[in-house]
């Protein structure tokens, strides 16, 4: 049965076309479309939906004044992250992963375990 699908296959011409000097302008034209088009552009997204997040006026995501009492040191929330996650919102909770430098620590363990395991 695999015979006859692989004759079917040979007789159509597909291994021929995806072998030799037809293949070599196919991946100079395809694959930086796709790249361009598709890849980058779903990265983007993400980048567009947090410029909008953070500019949204008075969406309560961000409260500078916790941040004030959390530098202050005369403050009772001097370097309270507690404080910080119970009254803050969305934009807050990522500050504190910036203020830590969380993000490049779980950024090099997804590198590493992609490396290690695969993606």
């Amino acid at each position: 049965m695999i015979m006859v699908w692989g004759n079917k296959v040979k007789a159509t011409g597909l291994p021929k076309f995806l072998s030799g000097a037809v293949m070599i302008p196919f991946t100079k034209i395809v694959f930086p479309y796709y790249y361009l088009f598709i890849i980058a552009i779903a990265a983007l997204v993400g980048i567009a939906f947090g410029c909008l997040l953070s500019n949204l006026p008075m969406g309560g995501m961000y409260h500078q004044e916790l941040w004030t009492a959390f530098m202050d040191k005369n403050s009772e929330f001097y370097h309270s992250y507690g404080h910080v996650l119970a009254n803050g919102g969305l934009l807050d909770f990522f500050y504190i992963g910036v203020k830590t430098s969380l993000y490049p620590c779980l950024i090099f363990l997804g590198v590493g375990a992609m490396t290690d395991f695969g993606p």
